[in-house]
């Protein structure tokens, strides 16, 4: 099958992550998960919720690197990219990082699609590389709706921008470990290719990433592949909506995934007490569901064996208003524990 999945010719590690998110992220299921949060108003100290999120970002990668006992001449390259025009949150929150960057614009898809291109880059040569992502409800709001201040009415598909950064340190060379009983380890690559099913409601992300995501996992299911092989099949972030759609469009393939399946804009927030309508979205969901809590479970055994397929909308508010429908992304990273050798 031409452009199929992509194993490593090296061993690649993710030897280290670090989150940061803001006051409703604090108070989901996951709250007590991230390595920092802003409980008052998610500025993060900074004047503009643009530079509020370029702190996520510097945040995010400098608790990774502590985690790991690293500094910036430690790290080959980085990825990183955000909802912003131009990703202005990665290229002024990471600048001060002497390490060359590369950004990235995948929408929500960007956490997986850092991890994939790090994981590329460390299967060429022995190396470290580190990717970065963030999304902040206020600066995606403006830029994508309304200000704030509109107080515009969400239809019940609408998803919430979650505030929040993530940030991954990917490694292939010998003695790089993480800090818990298992190491994830990068198994498996898979590129999404860009699905336009015609949908051009800007309140219904879910709908427009859903055929992106079903088409990753069928290619890699003809592949050899089961959903029975794995403990979780995660996605980030179709909500609810979304969900429902993808598990519909593989059943008629043939696949059932519903048992497996977890998305994480289901899981970030309280589904009964906060009101987030279809859940959350932006590039910091799946990133801060990562980097908090997925990778810290297979760390300390509790998942063995798992596919993260990271699903991002590539439209812009200009493209919208000129009539064009919302194309979708999936890419797919195989993340399994790994125990070392005593």
């Amino acid at each position: 099958m031409p452009h199929g999945i992509i194993r490593p010719q090296k061993k690649i590690r993710i030897i280290s992550s670090g989150s940061v998110a803001g006051r409703e992220e604090q108070m989901g299921p996951l709250g007590g998960s991230f390595d920092m949060t802003d409980t008052k108003d998610d500025s993060f100290g900074m004047k503009t919720w643009e530079k509020a999120e370029s702190e996520m970002q510097r945040l995010a990668l400098g608790f990774a690197m502590e985690k790991a006992g690293l500094d910036e001449d430690s790290i080959d390259a980085m990825f990183a990219g955000d909802l912003l025009n131009q990703c202005v949150g990665s290229n002024y929150g990471l600048a001060d990082y002497k390490i060359p960057y590369f950004g990235l614009y995948g929408a929500c898809s960007t956490a997986s699609e850092g991890m994939l291109l790090a994981s590329l880059v460390c299967s060429a040569a022995p190396s470290r590389c580190a990717a970065v992502t963030s999304s902040h409800y206020c600066s995606a709001e403006r830029q994508f709706r309304f200000p704030l201040e509109y107080g515009g009415q969400r239809t019940p598909t609408s998803q919430w921008t979650v505030t929040g950064s993530g940030a991954f340190i990917l490694s292939s060379l010998d003695g790089d470990r993480a800090s818990y009983p298992y190491t994830p380890c990068v198994e498996e690559l898979l590129p999404g290719y860009v699905i336009d099913r015609g949908i051009n409601n800007i309140n219904n992300m879910g709908a427009a990433m859903a055929p992106a995501a079903a088409d990753t996992l069928y290619r890699y299911f003809s592949e050899g592949h089961s959903p029975s092989e794995f403990d979780m099949i995660i996605t980030g972030d179709l909500g609810r909506e979304g969900s429902e759609i993808l598990k519909e469009l593989l059943y008629s393939k043939g696949l059932d995934i519903d048992s497996r399946h977890v998305d994480c804009g289901n899981i970030i927030y309280n589904a009964e007490s906060a009101d987030k309508h279809a859940g959350g979205s932006g590039c910091g969901c799946s990133a801060v569901v990562m980097a908090a809590h997925i990778l810290r479970n297979i760390g300390e055994g509790v998942l063995g064996n798992v596919l993260f397929v990271g699903t991002g909308a590539l439209m812009s508010p200009l493209a919208l208003n000129q009539g064009s429908t919302i194309p979708g992304i999936g890419h797919l990273v195989h993340i399994k524990g790994e125990k070392e050798a005593e």
